[in-house]
Parts: C-alpha cells; sequence; structure tokens
C-alpha cells in the first residue's frame, strides 16, 4: 500500500514538474529573445533606455548623455566605449543593440 502510495505522489510530482517545464524554458527563449531584440540608439536614448543595456545603470547612463552633450552625436556604436564606464564588458555584451541614427 505505502509502495503504491509512493509511486503515484513520485508520478504525481514527475509530472508536474514535466508539465511546468517546457513552459518556463519558453518563457526564458522569449525573455532572451526580448532582450537581443533591444535596439538603443545612442545618440537620442533616455537615461531609461540606456539602463536597457546590460551593466549599464543609472550613473553610466548618465554619463554616456553628458559625454553626448558635450562633444556632439556618436558617429558610430563603438564610439560609446569613448564615454568613463564604458569598457570592453560592456561593449562586447551590447554591440548588437547599439545603434547610431
Amino acid at each position: 500500500m505505502i509502495q503504491k502510495v509512493s509511486l503515484a505522489l513520485l508520478l504525481s510530482v514527475a509530472l508536474v514538474v514535466g508539465g511546468v517545464s517546457p513552459s518556463v524554458r519558453a518563457q526564458s527563449r522569449q525573455s532572451a529573445a526580448t532582450a537581443q531584440d533591444v535596439k538603443v540608439n545612442i545618440n537620442t536614448a533616455s537615461k531609461s533606455e540606456l539602463m536597457k543595456l546590460k551593466g549599464v545603470g543609472r550613473e553610466v547612463a548618465e554619463k554616456v548623455i553628458a559625454y553626448r552633450e558635450k562633444n556632439g552625436p556618436f558617429k558610430t556604436p563603438e564610439a560609446i566605449r569613448k564615454v568613463s564606464g564604458i569598457g570592453k564588458g560592456i561593449w562586447e555584451a551590447n554591440r548588437e543593440a547599439i545603434v547610431v541614427k
């Protein structure tokens, strides 16, 4: 009797976990796709838009805006690396998302 209850419980848990797993994976893929699809025009982006970039917080976003206001628009996406706080790691993590128009 105990074995039947244990087996039923084990089977129930396996079904629940197995049923949730594809849904969770689908949400993870959707979130990853959404993050990769973000395009940020660094010449017009607001602080909150810049903060959508990976590794860019409030302080770095403010530095990007200050640099842009002082030096004019960025000519290339990679020119953002001239901003203090934007190093190779942040650039590499966001190079597909950063655009200039």
